[in-house]
């Protein structure tokens, strides 16, 4: 059965927002940072919230508020894997949990892993949590990423403690092999260490890719690891606090419930309301409308980068709605984001923000109506044609990040 396409809402609608991606900038900026997406919220999700607004139900969050079945059931659907939602616990969101695991399966001091490029908060929460942060990049094969198995191996035969894994990965948008993933979890049992697993993008794994849960890749990931996951990517929730954290065994999972109990008191009522209903079965169709969307997108966006930035290196990518982009032949600077939102007024994701190895690349929110897309690569290609004509002469390049682009 043919799916169709959500349709994204109008720019003068959308202008009207006041989130991060709306209010950054000017509206003469193509704003393409920040993870948000350009879509009306799915029905069942709009339904539930305008309910409980209307009887009022804006309280604190209850101590069972259903979302460890929900997500449960939800698990089961989409990846034929079911946690047992006695191991589920909630928190604010993905970050909140990460932090929070972290504190408690390492010390202060040691080291955990991190596989650049990779998303920006990932650096600023290994230190949060008190820890340091290890780097072993991804393996870059020209056609695709892997995780750099022998590298983790150094790193926890010499001491790294934990592992923060971005599962599918974010930017490059690459779904991790199930033999990889089981590679990983036999590395963590060997050398007694944890892996903590960022799963918010999984729903939005592109086919033929298949998506696996790090607990559900081998018998030794219950053992070492956590996952921590939410609706806020995939259903444009990220306003509303919500998040959840899984374990897949006795021993993981009294790890998480000896948390301070004010881990689970942040979560918004709103957040748990909105994400049980994008977890429901009335949301389905709805995501696959969105994977239609986005698939047509990430498709264009390398037929647009053909025509009009054809020096541009970037592969299309299993999951997500966010595409990873080196721009480094054109000469823009080490972090060209600034130039491009100057200079062509699209505002793009800073490269360097996620390791040294974004020098010269950008991050391009696809999750957008597509004549929107080719406005802004039309826009950034006029640069590269009037670097053509000015060939010689030379430009300032602002090179600061800007932390609040971030997300």
């Amino acid at each position: 059965m043919s799916v169709s396409p959500l349709q994204a809402l109008p720019l003068e609608l959308l202008r009207q927002r006041t989130s991060t991606k709306w209010r950054s900038y000017g509206d003469d900026v193509i704003p393409m940072f920040v993870a948000e997406t350009d879509f009306a919220l799915a029905p069942a999700i709009t339904a539930a919230l305008q309910r409980a607004v209307e009887i009022g139900d804006t309280g604190y969050t209850p101590p069972r508020p259903g979302i460890d079945l929900d997500f449960a059931d939800y698990a089961q659907r989409r990846w034929g894997w079911r946690p047992d939602p006695a191991r589920i616990r909630w928190t604010g969101d993905v970050m909140m949990g990460v932090v929070e695991v972290l504190r408690a399966v390492t010390s202060p001091g040691d080291r955990v892993v991190v596989t650049p490029p990779v998303y920006p908060p990932f650096y600023d929460t290994v230190e949060e949590a008190g820890a340091v942060v290890e780097r072993v990049p991804l393996l870059d094969h020209g056609d695709r990423w892997s995780l750099d198995l022998d590298g983790i191996e150094r790193a926890l035969a010499d001491g790294a403690r934990s592992v923060l894994l971005c599962n599918p990965h974010n930017p490059t948008g690459t779904v991790h092999a199930r033999e990889s993933l089981a590679g990983l979890a036999r590395l963590a049992n060997r050398y007694g260490a944890t892996v903590v697993s960022d799963e918010i993008h999984a729903p939005l794994t592109h086919a033929p890719a298949v998506f696996t849960p790090f607990l559900d890749a081998a018998p030794e990931a219950a053992a070492v690891g956590y996952t921590v996951t939410s609706a806020s990517k995939t259903y444009n929730l990220a306003g509303l606090k919500c998040a959840v954290i899984v374990t897949g065994s006795e021993e993981t999972a009294a790890v998480v419930r000896a948390l301070p109990w004010e881990v689970e008191w942040r979560a918004g009522l709103f957040g748990v309301i909105a994400n049980r209903a994008a977890f429901a079965p009335d949301s389905d169709q709805w995501l696959e409308g969105l994977l239609a969307a986005l698939d047509h997108n990430r498709r264009l966006l390398a037929d647009l980068l053909t025509e009009h930035l054809p020096l541009a290196r970037y592969r299309i990518p299993d999951a997500g709605f966010l595409a990873w982009v080196d721009v480094s032949a054109y000469g823009w600077g080490d972090n060209p984001a600034p130039f491009i939102r100057r200079e062509a007024k699209v505002a793009l994701h800073h490269g360097p923000l996620f390791g040294e190895e974004g020098v010269g690349h950008v991050r391009i929110n696809v999750g957008c109506d597509p004549e929107v897309l080719r406005d802004a690569i039309e826009r950034i290609g006029r640069l590269a044609v009037a670097d053509d004509v000015n060939a010689g002469g030379s430009s300032i390049v602002e090179t600061s990040l800007v932390a609040s682009e971030d997300r």
